[in-house]
């Protein structure tokens, strides 16, 4: 049953306030007045037709950063109240919300019945009251000191060395030559500099149709019709050229923009492109791009490290009304699970390079992760499984390493910094000392035994001071267990081996970031397509996405990597490992007549936007 709306007048709002004015105290009464302020001014905007979510959240102060350094120091209120009362609800922020000034900007509505409006001083907090501090909690440490912004190197605009897949135009001097007398001085001779760099950027629609007209004579006597033959790469392709398959793939399946929309831009462009066409061009590609997906398959379950989550990703073929004529019909297996996802799977290797899956469908992430693993070879060593602690991300069957994820608990300890700031200022000090010597070993490049070593030295004493401490806010009574701060601290505690599996296991990474940046791009495609029509449509798309999206794990440019396997369809069905986004570069030297040792091995040169072929970089 949905809440009764009150519908109140502000007359009667004043009303209420000047009656209970002498029964309550002062600071009472300036605290009440502030929040009917917020919440008539909070009204106020939803009334607006450009109220959206984000902007109330910006106005309201909440910030989606959860960076020690930000959290902080936004929570620096919190730790002292001001005036015999202590700290109050609110903390101001310059936002005009909590902090005694218009709601949102703007006038009051209500004020204070002595004239007085509640800021500043009286508003210093920021949600709750502060827990007391106790003689066995360790004083919380001030907050790091904000570091100044730093000043970005340079003057913010790119270099050329930005753009490596740029086609290059060399320009010769007008009047002078290599070897050339000097004009001014007469005595020197002319020798070659880097070339001074121009980098312009051009445009054009996402597609551009071309038409090629083919000459036709024809007979006055016997009326035969003679036709000028096709060029060879217009006889030997379709209708819709790789390229242009490359850009809509491109669009849909890393940008997100669903057929139909792509369709009215074509419309409006007058290159009409109708979003069935679309389809069955990315459809016939697919067929080529799968013997390379089978074989990131098995390249991915050889894996040291697996980053896994799982992402709503719906199919409509499995919802609604068609569910449940699949369920009539016995043709769905499992007909009491309804969940829908979409997992996300980065494989890391120490030597070699990562892949990126994605899988949509009615299995959770535990359940892709074994179906991948049984490609493994079984002389390997475990891997480690980083991953959130959900049990859906459990890879059934399958013997690893469990790691979890320590962002994923730290969390917890933000969303309480308003009601405990003292407890939770001193975990996420303390805590980021251990990201900082993570932080560190990657800025250093060292192997997997050395991060080990550094953070053995470093992050083990941290991370046993603070398991003693938790414990302890549970020994003596600190800490209610079914608080909100009992559940941060019994959230870690129960699962604390596998939060530390870093310190124990060369390798093990803190958080499971990296799966948490490969599922942007299905989140980005469900919320411009919305969905998947059926299982076939979820198969393409997450075909083309872990294409995609490993060849740029691999620093390799994507849609030059992408029309380069759909130019070559017979060499990849013949042998798909030579196409990888690593090795497909040293293939394409190869059949061009060099070797791996071919500098076209190491960055093949842009491609040309008519005949394709490379140009000089």
């Amino acid at each position: 049953m949905p809440a009764e709306v009150a519908r109140i007048d502000v007359a009667e709002l004043r009303g209420l306030l000047d009656r209970i004015t002498p029964l309550i105290a002062p600071a009472d009464h300036a605290t009440l007045t502030m929040l009917l302020n917020t919440h008539l001014g909070l009204l106020r905007q939803l009334r607006e037709s450009t109220a959206t979510i984000a902007r109330l959240r910006r106005l309201a102060g909440i910030e989606s950063s959860e960076k020690t350094r930000v959290v902080l120091s936004r929570n620096k209120g919190s730790q002292n109240g001001s005036g015999p009362e202590g700290p109050s609800a609110w903390e101001g922020d310059g936002s005009g919300v909590g902090n005694g000034s218009a709601p949102l900007g703007a006038d009051p509505l209500i004020t204070s019945s002595e004239g007085h409006r509640p800021g500043g001083d009286e508003a210093a907090a920021e949600g709750g009251p502060v827990t007391p501090a106790t003689p066995s909690s360790p004083p919380a440490p001030e907050p790091p000191p904000e570091e100044a912004e730093k000043t970005p190197e340079g003057h913010g605009r790119l270099g050329v060395s930005d753009y490596p897949d740029a086609r290059h135009c060399p320009v010769p001097h007008e009047s002078l030559r290599l070897g050339q007398t000097c004009p001014l001085c007469g005595k020197g001779k002319l020798y070659a500099l880097e070339p001074a760099h121009w980098v312009r950027i051009t445009g054009q629609p996402p597609l551009v149709a071309e038409c090629t007209c083919l000459e036709q004579l024809r007979c006055s006597a016997c009326g035969r019709t003679f036709t000028a033959k096709a060029p060879s790469e217009i006889a030997t392709v379709g209708r819709i050229d790789v390229m242009a398959v490359a850009v809509i793939a491109h669009l849909r399946y890393l940008g997100g923009m669903p057929h139909h929309h792509l369709e009215h831009i074509q419309a409006n462009l007058r290159t009409p492109l109708p979003a069935s066409t679309q389809w069955e061009a990315v459809a016939e590609g697919f067929e080529t791009i799968r013997r390379v997906l089978e074989e990131l398959r098995r390249e991915a379950a050889q894996g040291d490290v697996f980053f896994i989550d799982d992402t709503r990703g719906p199919v409509l073929e499995f919802m609604g009304k068609r569910r449940a004529a699949l369920v009539e019909k016995g043709e769905l297996p499992h007909p009491d699970r309804t969940g829908l996802f979409t997992t996300g799977v980065v494989s890391r290797r120490f030597l070699g390079h990562d892949v990126a899956l994605f899988m949509t469908g009615r299995p959770h992430a535990g359940e892709n992760l074994a179906e991948v693993l049984q490609c493994r070879d079984p002389g390997l060593e475990l891997p480690i499984l980083m991953a959130d602690a959900l049990a859906s991300n459990t890879a059934l069957g399958c013997a690893v390493v469990e790691a979890h994820c320590i962002a994923h608990a730290r969390r917890y300890w933000v969303d309480q910094l308003q009601n405990h700031p003292q407890e939770c200022t001193y975990f996420l000090t303390r805590l980021a000392v251990v990201f900082k010597v993570d932080a560190q070993s990657h800025a250093d490049r060292l192997c997997a035994e050395q991060r080990l070593a550094l953070h053995q030295e470093h992050s083990q004493p941290v991370m046993d001071e603070l398991k003693a401490w938790m414990e302890r806010q549970f020994q003596q009574r600190l800490v209610e267990p079914n608080s909100g701060l009992g559940h941060a601290i019994n959230y870690m505690l129960k699962r604390w081996e596998t939060f530390t599996v870093f310190l124990r296991v060369p390798g093990a990474p803190l958080e499971n970031n990296a799966a948490e940046r490969a599922l942007k791009a299905a989140i980005r495609h469900r919320r411009n397509s919305l969905f998947y029509r059926n299982a076939r449509g979820a198969r393409v798309g997450d075909g083309y996405m872990s294409v995609l999206y490993t060849a740029q794990l691999c620093g390799e440019n994507s849609f030059a990597y992408l029309v380069e396997l759909l130019r070559h369809p017979d060499a990849v069905a013949q042998s798909p490992r030579d196409w990888l986004p690593w090795t497909y570069r040293a293939t394409l030297a190869r059949m061009a007549g060099g070797g791996p040792g071919d500098p076209s091995c190491a960055r093949a040169g842009p491609l040309c936007a008519r005949e394709g072929k490379r140009l000089a970089a």
